[in-house]
């Protein structure tokens, strides 16, 4: 109870404003139509609505939105070729039909190109490619529908294997700024086990230009998401397999510098960590230790992903919160994830956007949420890498 009460008044003193109703959020149906016929109803909040802004691409994932007020997308096309990823700029927005007019191909030829952002330094703005192999950055200039000049790569990462079979577990990395800083997520190469490659299943920090790099935090399986929020890194993170339908839940939490975050060691479950006794008596480095108990979890094999910290937003129903996009197990049968969720003050988390999974039997799959961004005080974007579709959400 003392522990439970420790965590509440953590929550509170963090997100004083998160005391909003645990309750679900009042919703409606909405049909959405998209190409070759398909249609299919996802589960809105009264007032809201979703329209499909673009359609036709590959596997969108991350937005970033440039300093002259652009909207960038990464696609990393298709599991048959990682190296045909590209960076896309959605353009000629229109306000009454809820759809983008252009769609423009910044770069392509890209290995697995998770996440782009952009940095200044003094008059000049940088625009940073996280690939599974490299980070690397152009010169930017307002309006740039191509790079400027020649790339300029600041640090390499492992990037062997597309298969899972070959050590390719995890080839997505995303990245974070802060106080002239980057900070790049790097996942595991397996499931679960005792990396030979230090740099795995870490965040790692740097200088803008590569310099001074150094593991920052250790032990996330998997950290898709990473954003700094009010000084705090907060990251998603995607737990192991094989230990039971329901164990281990993944997790949202904070890193700090020099924390470790259990992985393979531990794992947690409904807000107790549990050791993994066939790795604990491996020999093990000196950094291991007892994980703190993450503030929030997903059920298992939601696969959470991108987030966003809704500020300065019009409703008080979505603002000064946390959606997160639950992409949703590989294992379709397991329904879990499909969804973008709200997190609550007790730890825990309601359904804002659903329906991308539909059927008790059947199992059929509409979508994918991948990443979700505010774009300003009344609506968001939403990436679906499953069917290659951005969605535009917002009041009514």
């Amino acid at each position: 109870m003392i522990k439970r009460l420790t965590f509440l008044m953590a929550v509170v003193a963090f997100f004083p404003f998160m005391l909003f109703s645990q309750q679900d959020i009042q919703r409606t149906t909405q049909s959405i139509y998209l190409k070759k016929g398909r249609s299919f109803q996802l589960k809105v909040p009264v007032g809201y609505r979703i329209d499909v802004a673009v359609q036709g691409l590959e596997r969108p994932r991350f937005f970033s939105k440039s300093p002259d007020g652009r909207l960038f997308v990464t696609d990393m096309h298709d599991r048959s070729d990682n190296r045909k990823g590209r960076i896309l700029i959605l353009e000629q927005w229109d306000a009454k039909e809820k759809t983008f007019g252009k769609v423009t191909t910044f770069l392509s030829g890209l290995h697995n190109p998770n996440q782009v952002a952009f940095y200044a330094s003094g008059e000049q703005t940088y625009i940073y490619i996280a690939e599974t192999g490299k980070l690397s950055y152009y010169k930017y200039l307002p309006g740039d529908s191509v790079p400027t000049g020649k790339p300029v790569v600041i640090a390499t990462f492992p990037d062997y294997g597309l298969s899972y079979k070959y050590g390719g577990w995890h080839l997505t990395r995303s990245m974070a700024f802060y106080r002239n800083k980057i900070y790049v997520s790097v996942g595991s190469s397996c499931d679960a086990c005792i990396e030979t490659e230090d740099i795995r299943a870490t965040v790692v920090e740097m200088d803008p230009d590569g310099g001074h790099q150094r593991i920052f935090a250790r032990g996330i399986r998997n950290a898709v998401g990473i954003k700094w929020v009010k000084d705090a890194l907060w990251v998603t993170h995607m737990g192991r397999d094989n230990r039971g339908p329901d164990k281990p839940e993944e997790l949202f939490h904070t890193v700090t510098d020099n924390g470790f975050y259990g992985w393979p060691y531990y794992y947690q479950y409904r807000k107790t960590i549990i050791a993994d006794t066939q790795f604990l008596k491996s020999k093990r480095s000196s950094f291991v230790r007892k994980p703190p108990v993450a503030p929030y979890a997903f059920k298992a094999h939601s696969a959470p992903l991108g987030f966003e910290y809704v500020a300065d937003f019009e409703d008080p129903l979505l603002n000064n919160t946390f959606l997160v996009a639950l992409h949703g197990s590989t294992s379709v049968w397991r329904q879990r994830g499909n969804a973008i969720v709200q997190l609550t003050a007790d730890g825990g988390y309601r359904e804002v956007i659903s329906g991308f999974l539909q059927g008790k039997t059947e199992n059929v799959r509409y979508g994918r949420p991948c990443d979700i961004i505010q774009w300003n005080q009344h609506s968001f974007f939403i990436s679906d890498d499953k069917n290659g579709v951005i969605y535009f959400f917002g009041k009514r």
